[in-house]
């Protein structure tokens, strides 16, 4: 399957009543979906370059949850020879890169909307991720 037909299937999907579709087999794994959750309304989204997340208006006694912003393969470093973006327990500030999301072949880094500690991965290297699907727990300054 070559980009012009994953292209192709994109417009088919977009324009059909499915939720979801996921194609593997063959050495293809395609995935598309239209499911994306409403951020609560008490919270504000917040654009940062490779990524829009959800930050939380008032602050909890719980750790911030760094969400995808799309659906792909998450990678927490730049090659497999490469030391990790960052490891769990590394101090973190705002903007920093902490993993890369692939999607069709793109690299899309993803930087923390927030400064603290990385607490906990809550996905695999390699796994993939859902859009708005919780990746890592930081407990915030």
């Amino acid at each position: 399957m070559n980009e012009k037909d994953i292209e192709r299937l994109l417009e088919k999907f977009d324009q059909s009543g499915l939720q979801e579709l996921k194609i593997d087999g063959n050495g293809v794994d395609v995935y598309f979906s239209k499911l994306a959750n409403k951020a609560p309304e008490t919270a504000q989204v917040v654009t940062v370059p490779g990524a829009a997340v959800v930050e939380p208006t008032a602050k909890s006694n719980e750790d911030y949850k760094l969400k995808a912003s799309m659906v792909g393969l998450v990678y927490f470093a730049p090659s497999p020879d490469k030391p990790a973006y960052k490891e769990v327990g590394a101090h973190i500030k705002k903007g920093d890169t902490i993993c890369a999301i692939e999607a069709m072949k793109l690299i899309n880094e993803i930087k923390s909307p927030v400064s603290g500690t990385i607490t906990k991965r809550l996905v695999g290297d390699g796994d993939m991720v859902e859009f708005d699907q919780p990746m890592f727990e930081i407990k915030e300054d």
